[in-house]
């Protein structure tokens, strides 16, 4: 009778269970009218953008909102590479202003007349000025010089996790044609021969093009990247395509994370992580790295080079990875200043493939004349407490010393940091597939800031939200056009406040330059912001800065190699 009765009770719990179900799938049914969305989802995604709609506006919305979703489904039909650009294009110049663009050229450095060392190995921290002249005047040749930082890549790299490919066979038959146009007095000028290395979000026809993450790891793109052909035509040699953070961010990739030269128990930041990183350890004498909000400058940083980030529009991005179609911008890093400027006048100009690039001449100059310029400085950013401040503060001393006449300016007031979310929205739109393919399960990093769930989070970005916020950049561009009239140039720290994000948004020109140590023997630096389109300018001002200080000569010790 007992076990009669527990029978019963277990059989009226299950189906009371059953009943309670089903109970609740018919009001989820009858809620939602038994179809995929209605009013009820509409009010949950209220929540989301953070607005209110009545229950008769919601459900007046549905027939369009059902409308809408059927063309999403249509468009994604539609296979769209990475390369493929909106028919929008973004430019730097504020509404209702011209940009008084200086006239000029180029003006090549004098070279300095080195005899070459026994050992090719001691110029492997050589500036390229140094290095044209022993080439130019063939006391080293291009094949000695490619082979030694070929085999400083295959040393050093295991430890850095700085390299993706080598594109030794590459270079070594660029390096030998080099010899030979050289030789017959066919010299192309002061990259001839000089190797280098790219960050590998750059095609290069017969080598992977990775962009740093799993779901790319063996691509093919049967096409050189623009700055690779020019570099090319500059006669520059290829030896490594060199690691980024997956997808341009930090300095995590699929395979490993690259490392800072200075202290190898420390990543290298990014994303041009692997360019900073081998030419702070001698692998390279310059890499091509890119910056959408940082991944110059900060690299640049940690590992104590020389980076330029030049004014939006500057340098063709055909046959780069796009990130961010707005924000996007490809510039070197080097040693120097002047070899920045060097390298930078190579790889400029139209190239009738990428429609934001403006032909503006480079009127590079290495002698300046401080006392003629305005210089100005954040005084705000600068007198605040943080951890560049004392190296900061003697460089500014210097800077007065020069000769330079200090005036304290302010970024707009515009809320900029409530507009950051352009580059995410981008960059979803620009990956796209793989976060519909989930093959964005593959990334490496999965956390909360990490490139995944920032693309899924941006599909929730409204279009509206999008553009307003395009709309107060706008704002932000004519503001900070006011602010630069009463200076030719300014310097800012390179992390604090808001400048990092204000000129990437606004797309100004930087320098990057070493400016101290820390009690640790970490690098240091500050930046000098320009006039858009003046990187000449900056790059003079940041030679100079370099005439009269060290740090960019100092290099890491390799003793850990090893170890």
């Amino acid at each position: 009778m007992g076990n009669g009765k527990k029978i019963i009770k277990w059989f009226l719990l299950i189906v009371g269970g059953i009943v309670f179900g089903l109970s609740i799938a018919l009001n989820i049914y009858v809620l939602t009218g038994g179809k995929k969305f209605t009013r009820y989802h509409v009010a949950a995604a209220e929540k989301i953008i953070g607005l209110k709609f009545t229950r008769k506006e919601r459900a007046q919305m549905l027939p369009m909102l059902r409308r809408n979703l059927s063309k999403y489904r249509q468009m994604r039909q539609i296979d769209l590479e990475n390369s493929v650009s909106p028919a929008i294009l973004f430019q730097p110049i504020p509404p209702g202003k011209t940009i008084p663009v200086k006239q000029g050229v180029f003006v090549s450095p004098a070279l300095p007349k080195i005899s070459a060392p026994k050992n090719c190995d001691e110029l492997a921290f050589a500036t390229i000025p140094e290095l044209a002249y022993l080439i130019r005047t063939r006391q080293v040749t291009s094949l000695e010089l490619t082979k030694m930082f070929i085999d400083r890549l295959k040393k050093y790299s295991p430890k850095l996790e700085c390299t993706v490919t080598l594109t030794e066979d590459l270079a070594l038959e660029q390096a030998k044609r080099a010899d030979e146009e050289i030789a017959a007095g066919k010299y192309r000028g002061l990259l001839h021969g000089i190797p280098y290395g790219a960050k590998d979000l750059l095609a290069t026809r017969g080598y992977k093009t990775t962009w740093g993450a799993a779901p790319y790891k063996d691509q093919m793109i049967d096409m050189d990247a623009t700055v690779i052909k020019k570099l090319h035509e500059a006669g520059a040699i290829l030896v490594a395509k060199l690691t980024l953070g997956a997808l341009a961010m930090g300095d995590v990739w699929f395979g490993g994370k690259t490392r800072n030269p200075w202290d190898i128990t420390r990543g290298s930041s990014g994303s041009s992580a692997g360019p900073a990183s081998a030419v702070a350890a001698g692998l390279v004498p310059f890499a091509i790295g890119t910056e959408t909000w940082g991944s110059i400058v900060s690299p640049s940083t940690i590992c104590g080079v020389t980076g330029l980030r030049p004014t939006f529009g500057r340098v063709s991005r055909h046959g780069a990875m796009a990130l961010s179609w707005t924000m996007d911008k490809i510039g070197p890093i080097c040693r120097t200043a002047e070899d920045c400027a060097i390298v930078f006048n190579a790889i400029i100009g139209k190239d009738g493939k990428d429609l934001t690039v403006v032909d503006y001449p480079f009127p590079y100059h290495p002698d300046i004349d401080f006392s003629k310029l305005r210089i100005g400085y954040l005084k705000n950013d600068f007198d605040s407490k943080y951890s560049f401040k004392k190296t900061d503060s003697l460089a500014l001393e210097i800077l007065k010393k020069m000769g330079a006449k200090l005036i304290p300016i302010r970024l707009p007031s515009v809320p900029y940091s409530s507009i950051s979310f352009i580059l995410s929205a981008e960059a979803a739109a620009a990956f796209d597939e793989l976060t519909r393919s989930d093959q964005d399960d593959l990334m490496k990093r999965q956390r909360g800031n990490a490139w995944p769930n920032t693309f899924r989070a941006s599909r929730f970005i409204p279009a509206v939200e999008y553009i307003n916020a395009n709309r107060i950049r706008t704002e932000l561009i004519s503001a900070m056009a006011d602010v630069m009239e009463s200076v030719d140039l300014y310097v800012a720290p390179s992390f604090r406040g808001g400048n990092l994000l204000v000129t990437n948004l606004t797309g100004h020109p930087c320098v990057v330059v070493p400016n101290g140590f820390s009690k640790k023997n970490l690098p240091r630096s500050f930046c000098f912001v320009g006039q858009l389109y003046d990187e000449a300018t900056i790059l003079a001002v940041a030679h100079q800065f370099q005439k009269v200080t060290d740090f960019h000569h100092r290099h890491p010790s390799i003793e850990w190699v090893d170890k």
